[in-house]
């Protein structure tokens, strides 16, 4: 069965499914959303949408901090480079 075929069978399903059924077709997606690959790391490491999320998270901390180099230290620091 390929995934047009596939596609209709569950479409089928999901135009009768009662709501708890609903509910757990919706669990599903979601999860295999957020261990989707959708970005790789420089060392080509793949990241999960819920990995991206989280480092996002991170990276907000870390500015609301002040956790970070500005455009004008960077340009000074690499002038000794």
């Amino acid at each position: 069965m390929g995934a047009l075929e596939l596609r209709e069978s569950v479409l089928e399903y999901i135009n009768t499914a009662d709501e708890r059924l609903l509910k757990v077709v919706k669990a599903v997606i979601e999860s295999y959303q957020e261990e989707e690959i959708v970005a790789f790391s420089v060392e080509g490491k793949p990241i999960t949408r819920s990995d991206y999320k989280a480092q996002l998270a991170d990276a907000k901390l870390e500015i609301e901090r002040g956790e970070y180099t500005s455009q004008e230290d960077l340009e000074n620091e690499a002038k000794n480079w």
